[in-house]
C-alpha cells in the first residue's frame, strides 16, 4: 500500500562487538529513582512508588557525539543514566519474570530543559518540552546482558570538561530494574524495542555551549558529547 509520506527512519543503537542494531520503539524515563537525587530536586526520598514520563522515540542520539544546544532555555542540565534495552515485552510482568524481557544495557544522558520543567511544575502542566526535545536523548552502544549479566551494583559518573559532577552506585536505585518493569507493565504493554531509562544520582547541573560531557557505569561503557 502507498504512503502518502515516506515512513520515517527507525532510530537504530549500535550494539557492542557486533554487526547487529537495535531498533528503538518507545523511551520510557523512571523519576527520582536515586534518594540523593530525591533529596536535591526537594522531595522525600522514601520508597513511594516510581513514577514515569516519556521522550520520543526520535529523541534518542546512538552512540552520543555533537549535540546541539537546544532552544527555548537556559539551563539545561544533565542527568546520567543506566538505560535498559528490551527483547520481550507484556503486560503485568511480575517482578521474577522482568529480567527475562532485557536484551542489554547502555550509559544514557536524560537532559532536561530545568528551567522549563520548573515553570510547568509551578503551573501544573506536563513535562514533555523539558524531557521530550530533539536530541534529549544519547545513549552509548548497548551491551547484551548474555555478556554481562544484569548490573545491581557499579559506579555510575558524569564528568563536565573533565569535572566530576556526579557520582554513585547503581546499588543506591531505589527501585530495581525488575521492580522497575514490572510497574511500568502495569501501566502500559511493553514490547521489543523500548528503551527505559532508570534515573539518575545527585549531582545534576547546568550545561553550558562547548560543554564536553563524558559519563559511564563501571564494567559498562562509556558515553561522551559535546554541546554545539
Amino acid at each position: 500500500m502507498e504512503t502518502i509520506l515516506p515512513p520515517p527512519e527507525p532510530v537504530l543503537v549500535p550494539v557492542v562487538e557486533s554487526a547487529a542494531l537495535f531498533p528503538v520503539r518507545r523511551v520510557y524515563c523512571v523519576g527520582r529513582n536515586y534518594a540523593d537525587h530525591a533529596r536535591e530536586m526537594g522531595h522525600d526520598p522514601n520508597r513511594e512508588p516510581p513514577f514515569f514520563f516519556g521522550k520520543p522515540g526520535d529523541a534518542i542520539v546512538p552512540g552520543g557525539g555533537d549535540i546541539p544546544y537546544p532552544p527555548a532555555t537556559s539551563e539545561l542540565h544533565h542527568e546520567v543514566e543506566l538505560v535498559v534495552a528490551l527483547s520481550r515485552g507484556g503486560r503485568d510482568i511480575p517482578v521474577a519474570a522482568a529480567l527475562d524481557c532485557v536484551f542489554g544495557y547502555a550509559v544514557g544522558l536524560d537532559l532536561t530543559r530545568r528551567d522549563l520543567q520548573a515553570r510547568a511544575k509551578e503551573k501544573g502542566q506536563p513535562w514533555d518540552m523539558a524531557k521530550g526535545f530533539d536530541h534529549s536523548g544519547p545513549v552509548s552502544p548497548l551491551v547484551p546482558a548474555a555478556r554481562i549479566g544484569h548490573p545491581r551494583a557499579g559506579g555510575i559518573w558524569l564528568r563536565v570538561n573533565g569535572e566530576v559532577r556526579q557520582r554513585g552506585d547503581l546499588a543506591q536505585m531505589t527501585w530495581s530494574v525488575a521492580e522497575i518493569l514490572a510497574h511500568l507493565s502495569g501501566y502500559v504493554a511493553l514490547a521489543p524495542g523500548d528503551l527505559v531509562f532508570t534515573g539518575t544520582p545527585a549531582g545534576v547541573g547546568p550545561l553550558a555551549k562547548g560543554d564536553r560531557v563524558r559519563c559511564g557505569i563501571d564494567g559498562l561503557g562509556e558515553l561522551e558529547i559535546a554541546l554545539v
